[in-house]
């Protein structure tokens, strides 16, 4: 009866209220312990509210409508199974702290729910040690110290099967990570609240609307000393000092610690880390030979040695790089860069990109294998998507249900309208329209504007008289200012970029309302990598294959938007001024997220604990010192694989011109580890424990990038770098009849590849203010015929040779390592036959198992039955006279 509502609705009220209030208690002085205050009940998750009667920056009927939700939701928590106790903070009276215990009926109802593996019996496989088994025991963590984890067979849990698993403690079958992980499930799925017919429901909305202030699991010690709780394992303590601690910068990860304590998601990270680092070593050694090869032949580089020459390069005028201000200049001042350039553009320069494009392959495929063993160790081998829960959010707006085309039962929800996917295909149109506007933005307004604008500046400020001397002039060119400054400015707009970048493909994934957690974070992944990739390397690409591609000459230059010149490369090459943007965006990247993912979180809680220390010397409880922690973010570990596959990018994409940067790489992740751990065990709330089978999306993206990166450093070697003109010159047009040697010789490469131009050719629009010379020719960087030819000006025969050898070159190298990645990957299988034998032996065993123990269950019923039907039987057939 309508009239009658709000009647129900008060007495629904005081009955909430009075049961509520029933379970406040004081804080009993103990604050190690992790139980409610009888300690028995373990405390499972904690959730955090400001009393409604001391808030003041909000109306009354707001407060009122805060408290009712609230005391809503923890009734529908009562009602479904949890146990609450509220305690009020110690060192803030508005602060209520509400510790849920989940009881052992719950947990084994919603384990069967969540399809969780547990234990059946000790795992009895022999497995076989590895041949270097005794090497990396001398990196692995003491096993005295943290013991390795015990073996199962494992099968999905069924409580009518409860007797066929392995419990010998109901308060340890199920480990705190699995008891933190089944009340999150719980959490995020029951109601506070109903308007317009419509259910509303989950921890996540009451913490967006500041119903509560907080939600976590509880860490189970301090990290800085063992627990004083004696039921209590301190694994917390136990990971900081033996895996997040610096002095472990060489040890190996406890993988499987960290899985138990965190969980297989985070787990599954670490171990992708760890692995990635590792093969970093190979990479890294290989690229500081190459590099210690060019600084060791660059003495013996003879077109330098001209560049440096007086008599050689001291007499090249070279004509004007941009309109009017420019000036003309010696080839000379460009001496210092052309030694540098020897480095990196070698033949080493060759070995190394090969070399990367065939490691990539094997990091790539040997991941899997490592990837296939740890689902098989980790049980996750059989983790489907059918098995994974439906996301709150869509069940919040999918209310109806269909029937699943695999299981038979109408467990997949939809729409009212029945059109949930329409919602999908309009959020991926969207997103390809933001991405698109976002490319556009970051590749031509952010980099070639900017750098044709600073060049001409640069230019009119930096005097360039031929006969100074001074010493400054060596190193601080035009070229030089541009390169570094543009670097440095593109560097601060990638990090303000990513803030737009972040929001944007976030309201897109919302709008598309993925199905499952896994299916969103999928969806986002790919939709953030493209914005970065966008964002981080467009530069890169602009330096690479843009730059000093299509100028022209001097006399018809070619125009961007009709108004800039287009840049000019050094004569050397862009391929210094690319190592140089690489230099710049890696190194500051890698400083700047140590600064807001270590630093930040430090001060703050720092901070936080100086102004806890003023107020109070009180003793503290465990749940309090864990709420002033900074809370992970909703993204969990995105933000930290972005980071790892961004840099995997340039690693690989452009090696060619950068032969260090896997070993900066291999040094920055052996700190990342480190940091990260870090990060998580001391400055962090302890996260909910999620299922992870692998690394999602970021493994195709990963792929995608071993493809690219091998057209990428073939491109470079064939046009941003000088080695192809060089080949070229040194077996064709060095010698007759194109050159005028005896024998194949790199003499005379600078003025064979430097054309002349005639400075009465210049127009009026581009002539320069500089005064005339007495040669009246200037040179310029092209293959072009000279002035006075009857094909003045244009490509010339090298020029043509050049051509024909790069793509030549292009094509011969793609298709080798191609081949080469192509017969790696067949011989690698995914998954090794060990491990294969392995989880079939392991199912095997499973289901002898549970068949045998159902077997004998049935056959001492039956055996009962048949006894007293056979007696039965007997006492009816038997002779009257016995």
């Amino acid at each position: 009866v309508p009239s009658l509502t709000p009647w129900i609705d008060l007495a629904k009220y005081w009955r909430v209220q009075s049961m509520l209030l029933a379970f406040q208690v004081d804080f009993d002085g103990k604050p190690d312990s992790l139980f409610f205050s009888d300690g028995q009940r373990r405390i499972d998750f904690v959730l955090v509210y400001e009393d409604e009667s001391k808030k003041m920056t909000h109306k009354r009927s707001d407060r009122k409508k805060q408290k009712r939700k609230r005391q809503v939701y923890e009734s529908n928590l009562i009602n479904n199974g949890l146990q609450l106790e509220a305690t009020r903070s110690v060192l803030d009276e508005k602060l209520i702290f509400v510790k849920v215990h989940a009881p052992w009926e719950v947990l084994c109802t919603y384990a069967e729910v969540l399809h969780i593996k547990l234990p059946l019996q000790p795992n009895d496989l022999k497995t076989r040690d590895s041949a270097f088994n005794w090497f990396s025991r001398l990196f692995r963590v003491d096993e005295n110290i943290i013991k390795p984890e015990q073996e199962f067979f494992t099968a999905p849990f069924r409580k009518e099967l409860l007797s066929n698993f392995y419990v010998q403690d109901k308060d340890t079958f199920f480990n705190p990570a699995t008891r933190s992980r089944i009340v999150h499930f719980i959490l995020s799925r029951v109601e506070y609240a109903t308007k317009n017919n419509v259910k509303k429901f989950g921890i996540n909305k009451l913490l967006d609307t500041g119903i509560y202030k907080a939600a976590f699991p509880l860490h189970d010690s301090s990290f800085r000393h063992l627990s004083a709780d004696p039921n209590c394992p301190s694994e917390r303590y136990l990971l900081y000092r033996e895996w997040a601690h610096p002095k472990n910068i060489f040890k190996l990860q406890p993988l499987d610690f960290i899985r138990k304590y965190y969980g297989e998601k985070i787990g599954i990270y670490f171990a992708w880390l760890g692995f990635y680092t590792n093969m970093l070593i190979i990479a890294a050694i290989v690229g500081v030979g190459c590099f210690l090869y060019g600084c060791l032949t660059k003495d013996n580089c003879t077109w330098s040695q001209e560049v440096c020459d007086p008599n050689i390069g001291g007499k090249i005028i070279m004509c004007p790089q941009c309109d009017k201000v420019c000036t003309y200049w010696n080839l000379t001042i460009t001496c210092e860069s052309s030694k540098k350039l020897c480095i990196f553009d070698s033949f080493g320069t060759l070995v190394f990109a090969v070399f990367m494009g065939i490691w990539v392959t094997l990091f790539l495929e040997f991941w899997k294998r490592r990837q296939a063993e740890l689902e098989y160790e980790w049980d996750t081998v059989e983790y489907l998507e059918q098995e994974e829960q439906v996301r709150p959010e869509y069940e919040a707006r999918c209310t109806h249900v269909v029937m699943n085309e695999i299981t038979q039962v109408g467990n997949i929800p939809i729409t009212v309208d029945g059109h949930c996917n329409r919602h999908v295909v309009r959020g991926h149109y969207g997103s390809a329209v933001f991405q698109g506007i976002l490319l556009i933005i970051a590749s031509v307004i952010g980099i070639i504007v900017y750098r044709l604008s600073v060049f001409l500046a640069f230019s009119a400020t930096l005097s360039q008289h031929i006969s100074g001397t001074d010493a400054i002039r060596k190193y601080l060119t035009p070229q030089t200012a541009t390169s570094v400054t543009a670097s440095l400015i593109s560097f601060v707009v990638i990090m303000v970029l990513n803030i737009i970048y972040e929001k944007v493909a976030i309201l897109i994934t919302d709008f598309e309302l993925p199905r499952t957690q896994t299916d969103y974070e999928n969806s986002l992944t790919t939709k953030m990598f493209l914005f970065q990739f966008v964002n981080y390397y467009s530069s890169c690409f602009y330096i690479a294959f843009f730059k000093g591609k299509f100028v022209g000459h001097p006399g018809n230059p070619v125009y961007w938007l009709g108004k800039y010149r287009n840049e000019e490369c050094d004569p050397g090459g862009c391929l210094l001024e690319l190592t140089t943007q690489l230099a710049i965006i890696v190194g500051g990247k890698a400083i700047w997220n140590n600064i807001q993912e270590v630093l930040l979180p430090w001060v703050k809680n720092l901070i936080g604990r100086y102004c806890a220390a003023a107020r109070s010397e009180k003793v503290i409880p465990r749940w309090e010192h864990d709420y002033h922690l900074q809370p992970i973010g909703k993204l969990g570990l995105f933000y930290e694989y972005l980071e790892m596959v961004i840099q995997f990018g340039f690693v690989t994409l452009f090696v060619a011109s950068f032969p260090l940067a896997p070993l900066l790489a291999l040094i920055n992740n052996m700190l990342e580890i480190r940091l990260d751990a870090w990060k998580l065990t001391t400055q962090f709330r302890r996260m909910v424990p999620q299922k992870a089978q692998d690394i999602g999306a970021w493994q195709p993206i990963m792929q995608g990038i071993a493809i690219l990166a091998v057209v990428t450093n073939a491109m470079i070697i064939a046009f941003t770098s000088d080695m192809i003109p060089r080949l070229v010159y040194y077996w064709s047009f060095s010698v007759p009849p194109y050159g005028s040697h005896s024998s194949h010789t790199m003499k005379g490469y600078i003025n064979s590849t430097l054309s002349v131009f005639n400075i009465s050719d210049f127009k009026n629009a581009s002539k320069p203010f500089a005064p005339w010379f007495v040669n009246q020719t200037c040179r310029y960087r092209d293959l072009r015929y000279p002035p006075g030819h009857q094909h003045q000006y244009e490509h010339n025969i090298y020029y043509w040779h050049v051509i024909a050898a790069k793509l030549a070159f292009i094509i011969v190298m793609e298709h080798v390592i191609y081949f080469v990645k192509f017969i790696i990957s067949y011989l690698i299988p995914d998954v090794s036959q060990k491990t294969k034998s392995q989880v079939k032996r392991e199912k095997y065993l499973t289901q002898k198992l549970l068949h045998e123990n159902d077997l004998k269950i049935m056959k001492k019923t039956m055996g009962k039955i048949a006894n007293k039907i056979i007696q039965g039987v007997d006492s009816t057939f038997r002779p009257k006279d016995e």
